[in-house]
This record gives structure tokens, C-alpha cells and sequence, in this order.
């Protein structure tokens, strides 16, 4: 089986790798990241750059956990796409990061992550990055 990170190259997403990567390494599982920009777009924040794939490559590596990080594009809402993905690699356990958001921004826009916990049908351990 394998263990799932969505992630963005954020504070969060950074804190849902570490997480990710402790979860792969105590279940002796394979990482697999998803980092996966909206199609369309010409260029995205989202993206993680050569130089954070390197290191994070670089710390899989040093734990001893195999690693696979897609970035394909994808289109529609990005909690699909996690639970899709973590479907179709019969992930053991999804890992996300989450990020302090008003109420009233719970309400306007909604939450990917609260979507995630919903919709998928698997574990799904959530995150928040050290506050500093």
C-alpha cells in the first residue's frame, strides 16, 4: 500500500511531507505525493520547484521510503482529485495539511480539506504546521 500527501509548496503542505513521510516510513509503505496544478493555467504557484523536489526526494531518500511525486494537471475541484488518486493507488492513509481560515471564509468558498474528510473512504490525517 501506499501512503498519499496532497501537496502544495506551503507551510502546510511542507507539514502534511514531514507527516507523510513519518506515516510511510512507521508503516513501511511506499510516499506518494501529489502536486498537482489546476489545467489551464499557464504558470502555478502550485507547482513545487526543481530545487523543493530535490529536497524532498533527497529526505525520502535518507528515510529509507521510495517515493513517486506526480504533478500532473487536473481539472475541477482539487478534493476530487486527492480522493481519486487515492483510489486508484489504494492508499492506506491521505495525508493534507490544513490552514487557519475565518468562518465566513469556511462559508463563502468552502473548504478542500473538509471536502477530503467527507468524501473520502479511506483514513485521512490532517495536519497543521508548527506556529513560529
Amino acid at each position: 500500500m501506499t501512503v498519499l500527501v496532497g501537496f502544495l509548496p506551503t507551510a502546510e503542505g511542507r507539514a502534511a511531507f514531514a507527516a507523510g513521510l513519518a506515516e510511510a516510513r512507521r508503516r513501511g509503505e511506499d510516499l506518494l505525493v501529489l502536486n498537482s496544478p489546476r489545467s489551464g493555467a499557464p504558470v502555478s504557484a502550485d507547482v513545487a520547484p526543481p530545487d523543493l523536489v530535490a529536497d524532498l526526494t533527497g529526505r525520502a531518500r535518507e528515510a529509507g521510503v521510495a517515493l513517486e511525486l506526480r504533478q500532473a494537471a487536473h481539472d475541477g475541484d482539487p478534493s476530487e482529485e486527492v480522493v481519486r488518486v487515492a483510489d486508484e493507488a489504494d492508499a492506506s492513509v491521505i495525508v493534507i495539511g490544513l490552514r487557519r481560515r475565518s468562518p465566513v471564509g469556511k462559508l463563502l468558498m468552502g473548504s478542500t480539506a473538509q471536502r477530503i474528510l467527507l468524501d473520502a473512504t479511506r483514513p485521512v490525517l490532517a495536519v497543521k504546521p508548527q506556529a513560529g
